[in-house]
């Protein structure tokens, strides 16, 4: 339920740039994202940091485009995130020798420590590429792509690694645990 509450920024986002322009959807992102931030908050009454972040990042970016009239900023949003979630995983990896996704996911699921290594390099490399390809479609796409890529293509590719993650988790879990 709360992932698709989180979805629906982004619809309002494409409408909404596809209508009319990416303002009238940085303004529609931001007034959906804070509508939909209430939600979670009243009905579950917790917030993420990661949904907090995301929430603050809409709100600055989204704030630094409509006050400077710079499309740009709210597609850095993208690319900094990205890249962001990438230097999280590798760092808490190598440099704390803490498994982020084994943290979020280990409760339920027991695998060996290399399993979750390789998942949280793999996570790692997903989100550089999506940086990558997100300054890409920046400079070098039209502004409706740049709503197509992020509202329908960057989450489609997050849930194709996530069901590929399933596949390699289900595939390296004990099936002892099973009987």
């Amino acid at each position: 339920m709360k992932q698709l509450l989180n979805f629906i920024p982004l619809v309002f986002f494409f409408v909404f740039l596809m209508m009319y322009d990416i303002f009238a959807g940085v303004k529609a992102l931001i007034i959906s994202s804070t509508i939909v931030f209430i939600i979670i908050w009243l009905t579950y009454k917790k917030i993420e940091k990661i949904e907090l972040f995301s929430y603050l990042m809409v709100l600055v970016f989204g704030a630094l485009t409509l006050y400077l009239h710079n499309e740009n900023f709210i597609k850095w949003k993208v690319t900094l995130i990205n890249f962001l979630f990438a230097i999280i995983l590798l760092i808490s990896q190598i440099g704390f020798k803490k498994n982020l996704i084994q943290k979020l996911m280990g409760k339920e699921i027991q695998l060996p420590l290399s399993v979750w290594n390789k998942l949280n390099i793999l996570w790692a490399i997903f989100f550089i590429l999506c940086g990558l390809i997100s300054l890409y479609v920046t400079y070098h796409m039209s502004t409706e792509f740049f709503g197509i890529f992020k509202a329908f293509i960057l989450p489609g590719a997050s849930l194709l690694l996530a069901l590929v993650s399933g596949i390699y988790i289900y595939s390296h879990m004990d099936k002892n645990n099973d009987k």
